[in-house]
């Protein structure tokens, strides 16, 4: 859940490997495909129709987890490869797209080294995923490095300032500290960072920010114990102070605030009585620099 950066304090590759090993088991803890269905699964279809994904186009998602992209972008005819760093996701993710009768191309692959021709693709996507790779700049490269010249790129990322960035600032001090150089992931959610990282590769982009409104849970608590057992990140957070009853108290204690504090409650708007989030994210989208336009 961190980002590595260049420069001077870049971490070593060797760190580097490391990280990203540790990432690839993380994502397989829990039950990150129960909640990418039942929480997220709204933003993937958000991306496809920004990006206007047509029939017959070459279409690369990178870090596409269970392919709440990929599958959406599948049905709306695209010919389209899944990628991702852990192969339990994948696997997943192809269970679920034959269960409805879509046909991807999966395959594992790591976000800084694609293994795919430069411009290879006419639309390349990453939906809440390419944002958890190691090293912003790599990753960002070998985004622009895949789509072809005139072809578009789309992103959905978690903003810093968001319900999902304040809950990686919460967990932060329960986790070992980071290698040198280190980023938080929702920087890719800041749109002075993330044009900074596209630079002149792109033009024609257009960003916002949008909400997605979680109701999923009837309580904080509800919340807290959802993440606690599926999301690869809270789960690690938890091993870490698992020997600390004191530590694994306050973090549920921090963990139930942010919820009760992020929230819309029925008189304030939520619906039936539950407790109503707002998650916020921004999507860019962007056309890639170079001959002809798509």
């Amino acid at each position: 859940m961190m980002t590595i950066v260049g420069g001077a304090r870049a971490t070593d590759d060797a760190a580097v490997t490391a990280l990203k090993q540790r990432h690839r088991a993380m994502w397989a803890l829990g039950d990150y495909p129960a909640l990418a269905a039942e929480v997220v699964g709204g933003l993937g279809p958000v991306l496809v129709d920004a990006v206007r994904v047509r029939p017959g186009e070459r279409v690369l998602d990178v870090a596409a987890g269970t392919g709440n992209a990929a599958v959406p972008a599948a049905l709306a005819g695209g010919r389209v490869v899944a990628s991702d760093l852990t192969p339990e996701l994948l696997d997943a993710g192809r269970r679920a797209a034959e269960a409805r009768g879509v046909a991807l191309d999966w395959r594992e692959a790591d976000a800084e080294a694609l293994p795919f021709p430069a411009g290879a693709f006419d639309v390349v996507t990453s939906c809440i995923g390419v944002m958890f790779a190691p090293r912003h700049e790599v990753a960002a490269a070998e985004l622009l490095r895949v789509c072809r010249p005139g072809g578009r790129v789309g992103l959905i990322a978690w903003t810093p300032t968001g319900f999902i960035g304040r809950l990686f600032a919460t967990m932060k001090p329960y986790l070992p500290a980071p290698p040198p150089g280190v980023q938080p992931p929702p920087l890719w959610g800041d749109e002075a960072h993330v044009r900074g990282l596209l630079g002149a590769g792109v033009e024609d982009v257009r960003v916002e920010r949008r909400s997605l409104t979680v109701e999923a849970f009837g309580t904080p608590e509800a919340f807290r114990d959802y993440f606690a057992s599926r999301y690869g990140p809270t789960i690690a957070a938890y091993r870490a102070v698992a020997d600390d009853p004191d530590r694994t108290a306050a973090l549920d204690a921090d963990l139930v605030a942010l919820a009760r504090d992020s929230a819309r409650d029925a008189a304030r708007g939520g619906r039936g009585g539950e407790t109503s989030l707002d998650w916020e994210y921004l999507l860019l989208t962007a056309r890639r620099t170079g001959a002809g336009a798509s």
